[in-house]
């Protein structure tokens, strides 16, 4: 197996970075379409000093789902105007579905983040949701967004959840990484590990301790700072090139298994990884300091640690095990860790960081 690593075409980030949109269109194509999440839609396009009209570049809102109708909705719609460029503005599974679409289309696309909750932006692979927000698969792309444009002036407005969020996807990509590297598993670019992936796969997990707290904390007063900077650099770039060349494992299997109870619907993608990873953490026999470490990283910047933290108060073993099976299916990245694994021992290690987390929780209550 050949070790591969693939990136975006350009990353470009900094305030104002929107501005920019209008000419990098240009470089691909004369017809461009955004597809705007409803809060892009409403909100920021409204709001910012891109004037649409006179750049004839038309709107579409996105349906809100991930899913086979969204794309074929919007399949029709870049036939009908004879659009070159699609340009994906909003969150992760707005992301998703432009990319999808795009690619489908045999189109370039152009990611522009408005919020740093997911590592979706620059990955050349989106993940496909039934129309009730189940997770189905993931859809590869023939290549990463032509361009990925992230501007920090709109990320800064946004609630502070979604950049925690977005810290809590990017935890895991060392350590998912870590486990494909020692087991030699297949990355998310069909290939093995690389030394950038794998380093880019670190910086991310080393720029989030020592940056995500004061990021956080800017953050919450819209401010944009250095440290604000370097945690959306690593939610966004260092986690989606360092995931999809280093690979997956336990944590997001597990956030997949999650996505099977509507109960932790309500909760983002990165949160519900934060505690696949805890678990993960369980079911490989972490080192009691490395898990320690998480845990704190996670209470400090106020990502869950406990089944309650995403809606699963007094869930028994019974109610979780179609967690588990679902983590366990043949084709989830779960099997990419040492041993054999079984949605027996994932139940055990869901429990365990559950019990773990209350009692941190309990502890520091007295």
């Amino acid at each position: 197996m050949l070790n591969k690593v693939l990136f975006p075409g350009k990353y470009i980030q900094g305030a104002g970075a929107l501005g920019e949109l209008p000419s990098l269109i240009k470089l691909f194509g004369s017809q461009g379409l955004i597809l705007a999440s409803p809060t892009v839609h409403r909100t920021i396009l409204p709001e910012c000093d891109l004037d649409l009209n006179a750049h004839a570049l038309p709107v579409e809102r996105f349906g809100g789902e991930c899913c086979e109708k969204e794309l074929f909705r919007l399949a029709a719609i870049i036939r009908e105007k004879q659009v070159d460029v699609l340009v994906g503005m909003g969150g992760g599974k707005t992301i998703d579905t432009a990319k999808i679409a795009a690619d489908r289309a045999n189109i370039p696309v152009i990611i522009v983040p408005t919020i740093a909750s997911t590592d979706a932006p620059c990955s050349g692979c989106a993940v496909l949701y039934s129309e009730q927000g189940v997770f189905e698969s993931v859809s590869y792309q023939k290549s990463n967004p032509a361009i990925v444009l992230v501007d920090t002036e709109i990320i800064a407005k946004a609630p502070v959840r979604f950049l925690v969020a977005g810290m809590g996807d990017a935890l895991s990509t060392w350590f998912e990484a870590k486990s494909c590297s020692t087991t030699q598993s297949q990355n998310e670019c069909g290939g093995l590990s690389t030394l950038t992936g794998l380093s880019l796969a670190r910086l991310c997990y080393d720029t989030l301790l020592k940056y995500g707290a004061i990021a956080r904390i800017a953050a919450e007063r819209h401010l944009i700072t250095p440290p604000f900077e370097h945690i959306v650099e690593a939610n966004i770039l260092l986690s989606g090139v360092g995931f999809e060349s280093g690979g997956l494992a336990s944590a997001h299997s597990i956030h997949n298994g999650l996505t099977a109870l509507k109960e932790t619907h309500a909760y983002y993608h990165g949160e519900k990884v934060a505690f696949g990873l805890l678990a993960g953490l369980q079911l490989t026999d972490a080192l009691p300091e490395e898990s320690d470490v998480v845990y704190s990283f996670c209470e400090e910047v106020g990502l869950p640690t406990t089944l309650a933290d995403i809606g699963l108060k007094n869930f028994d073993r019974q109610r979780l095990m179609p967690v588990a099976e679902k983590a366990c299916a043949s084709s989830e990245c779960i099997h990419h860790e040492a041993g054999i694994i079984t949605p027996e021992k994932v139940l055990q290690a869901i429990l365990a960081a559950d019990a773990i987390g209350e009692y941190r929780k309990n502890r520091y209550r007295k």
